[in-house]
């Protein structure tokens, strides 16, 4: 991946410039799975583009020219101070632009931009002290509106605690002010997020969010200039099972040239979100990236004419919020593909983790079922399952479901079994000794010691890899992977409250010094 630092430092010169780069009670946008929704269920596909209102406040028609190009969502850049300010009753007559033009009007404070790298860049925490100063222009609003707090809020120097609990304080600060919206956040380093920071830290800050009522936002410029790149992204947050829009992109850029086709088609058949950068009066040698000329709708560039008319574009694909008062989307009908068939490990006495291949649909899976026969033994997000409450020495076949947002079911997975390990004899403690070890080679014994009377007895153990039991007297042993069961033989079934019993083996192992102990599940 390439991104070019000095490129990234000159083109924030212009002050008018891009830089580079489990569900609540909703009142309004909210966020499912990795779908958004709107406040009545209705699936909602973000498709529109940005327009740098804090430099340009005069071009309001660009509002009307968005949506004649079929935007249902047009991103806003706002500032509270880096530049002019847009004060509350500004923000007031942005969301009475989009609403009286029927699009959902994503907000976004561009202060944030490259902090850390960037002179005059504002911190999250100023960021959402804007958001409250003009919190009065969009309480009630939170059908059309949804909050991008920061734009590309750390440089390239972000560190993974540094994004992550920054842009977390901000969501419970933002919730704690009383904004009951959908939240965007954006990526570090630039918006690009190479250093995978907001990738592999969503789900703390998604957690961190009391709503769960948050969505990720990256920018992709020419660190996703493959389609390995852009699929392996998304494809990402789709196994997380979490929201994301790819809230900036271009068909080219001085720091690599992106694949907008791969990002385009791919965002349409996940169902995610999209929006191009940008509208009109980038400068500083970014001109390309205006997709009108001089913020006329009826003269669009090359950028615009692929962005709204060309494949899997704006035209197409773009389907209009019903809170506007367009078409419901046809209801989703078509079930999930099936799941892979569960691998099974770490079995113990009362459980066992699964794990499978996740399940392909047309609109997004949210979540996956496990089945003994007809029973539901645990439920996931994810494509693993640790289970649970099992019954020890009883063997289990399970199956896996996939479930959509709308219900749908897929066909049961292949099926694998297992038997649970034994588990300890009721009111008897196990304890280890090992008696003697040689190279490769040891004995050991184990001593249950037992507080009640018992007519029959079981235990078991694990051992690390490369540890392994060969010989056993005075216990009756079964094996699976590196855990032990063993149970009394005939003659040594009986202990008096208070007794104990004893029983030996010799083991194998590939270490040197003192041979490793066991643990008792």
């Amino acid at each position: 991946m390439r991104i070019r630092l000095a490129f990234l430092v000159a083109l924030l010169a212009s002050f008018f410039v891009w830089a580079p780069p489990a569900a609540h009670a909703a009142t309004g946008l909210h966020v499912s799975g990795t779908k958004i929704l709107e406040g009545n269920g209705t699936p909602f596909v973000m498709r529109g583009t940005s327009h740098a209102h804090t430099w340009y406040p005069a071009q309001t028609g660009s509002f009307a020219g968005i949506k004649s190009h079929g935007a249902n969502t047009v991103r806003v850049v706002l500032s509270g101070g880096r530049w002019t300010p847009n004060a509350a009753s500004d923000v007031a007559n942005v969301v009475s632009l989009c609403k009286q033009n029927k699009l959902i009007c994503v907000l976004e404070n561009h202060d944030t931009t490259g902090y850390g790298e960037q002179s005059g860049a504002y911190t999250l925490d100023q960021a959402v002290d804007y958001w409250v100063s003009v919190k009065s222009a969009v309480t009630g609003q939170e059908d059309y509106v949804v909050i991008n707090i920061g734009n590309e809020p750390f440089g390239n120097t972000a560190t993974t605690p540094g994004w992550t609990q920054a842009t977390s304080a901000a969501v419970k600060r933002m919730r704690d002010a009383g904004f009951q919206h959908l939240l965007m956040v954006d990526a570090p380093n630039w918006g690009q997020d190479w250093s995978f920071t907001m990738r592999d830290n969503a789900a703390t800050v998604f957690a961190a969010d009391p709503q769960r009522n948050t969505v990720f936002s990256v920018h992709m410029y020419g660190v996703f200039d493959t389609a390995s790149e852009v699929t392996d992204y998304m494809q990402r947050f789709q196994t997380a099972n979490l929201p994301l829009v790819i809230s900036e992109f271009g068909f080219n850029h001085s720091d690599g040239n992106p694949d907008e086709d791969t990002i385009m088609a791919q965002a349409q058949s996940r169902g995610l979100g999209y929006l191009g950068w940008s509208w009109s009066g980038n400068g500083g040698g970014v001109e390309y990236l205006d997709q009108v000329n001089n913020f006329n709708s009826a003269s669009l560039t090359s950028w615009g004419q692929r962005l709204f008319n060309g494949a899997d574009g704006i035209a197409s694909t773009s389907r209009e919020a019903t809170i506007y008062g367009g078409p419901n989307p046809d209801p989703d009908t078509q079930k999930p593909g099936k799941p892979g068939k569960p691998a099974v490990s770490g079995i113990t006495s009362s459980g066992a983790t699964l794990t499978w291949t996740a399940a392909t649909d047309n609109v997004g899976v949210t979540g996956y079922d496990v089945y003994s026969g007809t029973t539901k033994l645990g439920s996931a997000t994810t494509t693993t399952l640790t289970l649970t409450g099992l019954s020890p020495s009883t063997a289990y076949t399970v199956h896996v479901v996939a479930r959509d947002a709308a219900g749908n079911v897929s066909d049961a997975s292949d099926s694998a079994s297992f038997t649970t390990l034994a588990g300890q004899a009721s009111g008897c403690t196990p304890s280890y000794k090992l008696v003697n070890s040689w190279q490769g080679g040891f004995q050991a014994e184990i001593t249950l010691k037992c507080t009640s009377a018992v007519t029959s007895w079981k235990t078991s153990l694990t051992y690390p890899s490369g540890v392994g039991v060969t010989q056993v007297w005075n216990a009756t042993m079964t094996a699976a992977g590196s855990t032990y069961a063993f149970a009394n033989v005939g003659y040594n079934g009986s202990v008096p409250t208070g007794g104990s019993v004893t029983f030996g083996y010799i083991g194998s192992w590939n270490g040197t010094g003192t041979p490793p102990a066991p643990t008792f599940p």
